[in-house]
């Protein structure tokens, strides 16, 4: 899977998900670091990448309807250290094995999963 990370997160994430196979590329790689959100989307809607950020902004379904999108990944965690990141990304990873992403905004937490697809459509 193609995916963005946001500058929210630190590179580690993106080499993590290059080692278990993905392609994944931080907006630091392309110099979109600072760029505004709707810049960012525009681009991972080019590129056919996912979107992986800390930032609930892009959990705005009404600006960024998960329809329009390669997948759309919002981690809402009580901290967001690189270390606690790191330690959600093999469950990540599972997610990715058993869910569809395209077309979908995927909220994590620690505990849960929320998916909404297009159109409204909510899965618990």
């Amino acid at each position: 899977m193609r995916f963005k990370i946001d500058e929210n997160l630190h590179p580690d994430v993106a080499e993590s998900l290059c080692y278990k196979g993905h392609d994944a590329l931080g907006v630091w790689d392309q110099g979109l670091r600072g760029k505004r959100d709707e810049d960012l989307a525009r681009v991972c809607r080019l590129e056919g990448r996912a979107l992986l950020t800390l930032d609930v902004g892009f959990a705005d379904i009404r600006t960024y309807p998960p329809d329009q999108y390669p997948g759309l990944i919002v981690l809402r965690l009580s901290h967001q250290s690189r270390r606690h990141v790191m330690t959600l990304l093999p469950r990540l990873l599972e997610l990715l094995e058993a869910e569809p992403l395209a077309g979908c905004l995927w909220i994590i937490d620690e505990h849960s999963l929320r998916v909404r697809r297009g159109q409204g459509e909510q899965r618990e």
